[in-house]
C-alpha cells in the first residue's frame, strides 16, 4: 500500500498527522458562524424587514398589491424582473434559488479541486471571499434587499465550495481509525466556536441602544462580525494543511474549468462501480433531511405549538449550540469502541425518542423545551459527524472532493421533503404536534437502511483499507 492509498498523504508521521488535524478542525470552527449566525438567525427576519420597507416604498405601483402600513407582511409585494411576489417569501424563494445554484456548482468545484490538487488554494479562495460578502451585507439597507439577495448568494456558493474542499482533506490527513475521532472532534468544535459568536452577537443585539446602536445597526455589525470570524479564523487552517497528492493534469487557466467538466463526467460513469458507496450516501439523504427538519424547525413548533416567548427561542438556540459540543466529541469517544456505523444508528434511536419526547411537550412548559433542546444537542452534530467519516472510507482516492460535492448536492436537494412533510401534516390536521410526529418515518427508515449498508464491502470495493471497528 502506498502512502497515499493509505490516506496519510504528505502527513509522515503520526505527529505530522496531529497537527494537520487539528488545524483542519478549527475551519469547522470558522465556517460555522455562516449557517448559525447569518442564515439561521440574522439574515432571515433583516432581509425580510428591508423587502417589506421596499414594498411599502413601491405600494400600489406597477401592478403590487397595495401594502399600508399594519398590513400583514404577506400582503407586501416586491419585484425582480418585472415578477411580483409577496416580501414574506422572499427568504424561501432565496434559499431555493441558492441551493438550486449550488447544485450546479458544487459537483464542478469538487472535480476542479480534484484535478488540480490545489485544495489548500481553494479553500482559503472560497473562505475568504465567502467572508467579504458575508461581512459586506452590513452594506444592506433601506430598500436595497437585491444586493442582500446577490451579497447572499455568493456567499452561500463560496461557504458550499468551502466546505466540499475541506471535507476532502479528511481522508487525506487521517487514517481510517482515526477519521471518526478527528470528524467528531472538528464538527464538536464547529457548534462550540458557532456558539460562542452568536452569543457574542446576541448580546450585542439585545443591548444596542446601551452601546449606542439602532436594531437594524446591531445586525449589520453582526455581518461584520461574521466576516471577520470566518476570515480570521481560517488562517489556521491554511497555516498547517498542505498538499497531498499529485495533479491529475497539467492544465491552467480557463483550461482547467473544462477539464474540471471532464473529470467529473470521468467520476460520474465510475461511480456506477461503486453501488455499495451510493447505498450509503441514499441511506445518509434520508435521515439528514429528518435531522435539519427537526433543528430548522423547532423554534416555530416552539413559538406556535407551545406558545413560548422569544427569550426562550433564543435561550434554547444556544443550549443546542453548547451542547453540541459535548455530543460530538461523545459520538467521537463512542465510535472508537462500537464502531461509526453502529454509533450512527444509535444516535438515530435517540432522535426519534427525541421527536417522539417532542409531542408530548406541554403548551408553555419551558423547561421541557430546554429539555428537548438537550436532547436534540447531544445527536445533532455527532450523527453528521460520523456520516462524514465513515464517507469518507468509502470514497476512491483522488475522488475526494467530487463525492464530497455529491455528498452537499445530495444533501440539498433532499432537503426540501422533510419540510414539505411538516407542512403537508400540519396543514392537513391542524396540529403541529402531529407533524412533528410524522418526521419519525426519516428516523425510522434510515435506521433501517443504515442497518443494511455493508460498509466493509463498501470500504474494500474503492480499494481503501478498511478501520479495525466499524
Amino acid at each position: 500500500m502506498s502512502v497515499v492509498d493509505s490516506g496519510l498523504g504528505a502527513a509522515e508521521s503520526a505527529a505530522g498527522r496531529r497537527r494537520e488535524q487539528r488545524g483542519w478542525c478549527w475551519y469547522d470552527w470558522a465556517n460555522s458562524v455562516f449557517p448559525t449566525s447569518v442564515t439561521t438567525v440574522f439574515l432571515s427576519l433583516y432581509l425580510t424587514s428591508v423587502a417589506q420597507a421596499a414594498a411599502r416604498a413601491d405600494t400600489g405601483r406597477n401592478g403590487a398589491v397595495p401594502c399600508p402600513d399594519g398590513d400583514a407582511l404577506r400582503q407586501c409585494d416586491v419585484s425582480l424582473l418585472g415578477w411580483y411576489f409577496p416580501a414574506g417569501s422572499l427568504w424561501g424563494y432565496l434559499l431555493s434559488v441558492a441551493t438550486v445554484v449550488q447544485v450546479v456548482v458544487l459537483p464542478v468545484m469538487g472535480a476542479i479541486a480534484d484535478r488540480t490538487q490545489n485544495k489548500r488554494r481553494m479553500l482559503g479562495a472560497f473562505a475568504f471571499a465567502g467572508s467579504v460578502a458575508t461581512a459586506l451585507l452590513a452594506l444592506v439597507g433601506g430598500t436595497d434587499w437585491q444586493l442582500g439577495v446577490v451579497l447572499f448568494v455568493l456567499a452561500n456558493i463560496c461557504y458550499g465550495s468551502s466546505v466540499v474542499v475541506y471535507y476532502a482533506f479528511l481522508p487525506e490527513i487521517a487514517t481510517p481509525d482515526e477519521r471518526d475521532a478527528v470528524s467528531s472532534r472538528g464538527w464538536a468544535f464547529g457548534f462550540l466556536g458557532g456558539g460562542l459568536v452568536l452569543a457574542l452577537q446576541l448580546a450585542l443585539y439585545v443591548m444596542h441602544d446601551a452601546v449606542g446602536l439602532s436594531e437594524s445597526a446591531s445586525v449589520r455589525v453582526c455581518f461584520v462580525i461574521s466576516g471577520v470570524w470566518w476570515a480570521g479564523f481560517t488562517l489556521v487552517p491554511l497555516a498547517r494543511l498542505r498538499r497531498h497528492q499529485a495533479p491529475h493534469g497539467g492544465e491552467r487557466g480557463a483550461s482547467v474549468l473544462t477539464a474540471g467538466f471532464r473529470e467529473l463526467g470521468q467520476t460520474l460513469r465510475a461511480a456506477r462501480a461503486f453501488p455499495l458507496t451510493l447505498a450509503f450516501l441514499g441511506t445518509y439523504l434520508v435521515f439528514t433531511d429528518g435531522i435539519s427538519t427537526v433543528a430548522n424547525i423547532s423554534a416555530q413548533y416552539g413559538r406556535v405549538e407551545l406558545r413560548l416567548d422569544q427569550q426562550v427561542l433564543i435561550a434554547t438556540i444556544l443550549i443546542v449550540q453548547f451542547v453540541a459540543f459535548v455530543g460530538g466529541v461523545v459520538h467521537g469517544v463512542v465510535a472508537r469502541r462500537l464502531g461509526a456505523k453502529k454509533t450512527i444508528m444509535v444516535s438515530l434511536v435517540v432522535w426519534i425518542v427525541v421527536v417522539v419526547a417532542a409531542f408530548f411537550v406541554q403548551a408553555g412548559q419551558q423547561v421541557q423545551f430546554y429539555g428537548l433542546a438537550v436532547g436534540i444537542g447531544l445527536v445533532l452534530g455527532g450523527t453528521n459527524a460520523l456520516a462524514r467519516s465513515l464517507f469518507s472510507q468509502m470514497v476512491p482516492v483522488g475522488r475526494e472532493a467530487q463525492y464530497f460535492s455529491l455528498y452537499e448536492v445530495g444533501e440539498r436537494s433532499t432537503s426540501w421533503l422533510g419540510p414539505l412533510v411538516f407542512a403537508g401534516v400540519g396543514q392537513a390536521t391542524g396540529s403541529f404536534r402531529l407533524a412533528i410526529i410524522s418526521l419519525v418515518v426519516f428516523f425510522v427508515v434510515g435506521l433501517v437502511l443504515m442497518a443494511f449498508v455493508p460498509v466493509r464491502r463498501a470500504i474494500r470495493a474503492v480499494g481503501n483499507e478498511e478501520p479495525a471497528v466499524l
